[in-house]
């Protein structure tokens, strides 16, 4: 099952300081009346980007909110996840992948666990993981960006079953290696393995890592992962695959999580080889919402209750590079384009698929100081968006962080701060407890400083 040699964990009963941590400063108390919850999983508990919490920091000026903590870390663009006290992050240093179970409040470690990895991109972007963990039921799930699947122990970091994926499926890497974060659920996970000639979709047993299921035999894996929504009544998985294929292929797989049988088959991906599906899909009212980039654009599919489905609309007014959109009462609202100053801030009408409005979301920042103070573009460009505390909460590619007001109405920027001006700042936020957990991809052009995990205060007073 299991071919490379691990590192063993080293764990703690109580989290310690360690090289690369610096601490700045204590977190406000969470307000009494505040709703917080964890962060579990890639865009959150309910992996559609919304948080339900409350009581948020809405105003930080041009300097952002206090910073509680930070940490060296090495590359790779997955999300941290944060369950209770604990926060877990992966990422790359050197040869090594390595996880790392944090105090979510102090940045203090408990365990680190690592393996090695030899991955080299081929475009020259981050060598590092692209999948986030998922923390669920006292276990952590992780995959590497060879296809190294890893069920640890939350509380020492210790390896409860394991699988190499090249190995049992023999998949390929893709454009930008493996990218599609697994769904657990229930008593399984969920991985869009998307192998060549299948399957491209597979469940597993979460507590043992047996095989339950394979489903699908053409689409390979893509860089949108998998989610569990209702639809008629009835929990069915959706699967955006579509990565690297010759001729290029891929689509939506609506699925029955309990036996694989495939529902729906609806093609849908960019003409062009060098692209991929990469955004989640977006469900509500029995609709299934899909976007991707290179001149594809989105489309609402009315899904019927046997499966099949009708197509309601199609339009390229939202064309996500991979950051998912999101649906609220009525519209759609998504960052749209594929190259950095091309981007904007869309609405859409769910119902009708017409364009209510485009904003480019764009300034200028002054930078430096005496004479060499000059004047630099700023925008939110191929960025994420939240959901949290009734209002959208960005963070742009080169740093930036605002609260928008996005309605039928229009776009209003209610807050804008820029924590640094580093590239790539493309990892989905993390947000539990009123603390916001942002990772800086690239070298910070004003202080120099190189990849770190950052820890904000957004607890409101």
């Amino acid at each position: 099952m299991w071919l490379l040699a691990c590192t063993a964990s080293t764990g703690a009963a109580e989290p310690a300081l360690y090289p690369g941590l610096t601490f700045h400063a204590k977190p406000r108390q969470v307000a009494l009346d505040a709703a917080t919850e964890d962060w579990p999983g890639l865009l959150g508990p309910r992996r559609d980007g919304t948080s339900h919490e409350t009581h948020l920091l809405k105003s930080f000026g041009t300097t952002g909110p206090n910073l509680v903590w930070e940490m060296k870390r090495g590359s790779g663009y997955a999300s941290p996840v944060v369950a209770g006290d604990r926060l877990v992050l992966i990422h790359r240093i050197g040869d090594e992948e390595i996880v790392e179970c944090l105090q979510a409040e102090t940045g203090k470690r408990f365990w680190r666990f690592a393996y090695p990895s030899h991955y080299m991109d081929r475009y020259e972007f981050s060598n590092g993981p692209k999948c986030t963990p998922e923390i669920n039921d006292g276990r952590v799930y992780t995959l590497g960006i060879e296809g190294t699947l890893h069920c640890l122990d939350l509380e020492t970091g210790h390896v409860i079953w394991k699988l190499d994926l090249r190995d049992a499926y023999k998949i390929k890497l893709g454009f930008f290696g493996v990218g599609s974060t697994p769904l657990v659920d229930g008593d399984r996970l969920f991985i869009n393995v998307g192998a060549e000639g299948g399957p491209c979709v597979v469940a597993f047993d979460k507590k043992t890592g047996r095989e339950l299921w394979q489903a699908g035999d053409q689409w390979g894996m893509s860089y949108a992962s998998p989610i569990m929504a209702e639809v008629h009544g009835k929990r069915r998985l959706l699967v955006f695959a579509g990565g690297e294929r010759d001729p290029a292929v891929g689509g939506l797989l609506v699925i029955d999580p309990e036996s694989g049988k495939i529902e729906t088959r609806f093609p849908f991906r960019g003409r062009r080889y060098e692209s991929v599906n990469a955004a989640n899909p977006v469900v509500f009212d029995n609709n299934v919402f899909l976007t991707t980039s290179y001149r594809t654009g989105c489309v609402l599919l009315n899904l019927e209750p046997g499966g099949g489905y009708d197509i309601a609309w199609k339009t390229k007014s939202l064309e996500a590079h991979f950051a998912t959109p999101f649906y609220r009462d009525g519209f759609l609202y998504g960052l749209h384009g594929a190259s950095k100053h091309g981007t904007s801030v869309v609405c859409i009408n769910a119902k009708t698929g017409d364009q209510v409005w485009e904003n480019a979301a764009n300034w200028t920042l002054s930078v430096g100081s005496g004479s060499k103070e000059h004047e630099v573009p700023g925008g939110i460009y191929r960025g994420t968006l939240l959901y949290a505390d009734g209002d959208y909460l960005a963070l742009g590619e080169d740093g930036a962080l605002l609260w928008l007001d996005l309605s039928p109405a229009g776009y209003t920027a209610l807050a804008r701060a820029q924590l640094f001006r580093a590239s790539n700042t493309w990892t989905p936020p993390a947000l539990s407890r009123g603390l916001l957990y942002v990772c800086q991809n690239d070298l910070d052009k004003d202080t120099g400083t190189r990849q770190r995990l950052l820890c904000y205060d957004l607890r409101g007073p």
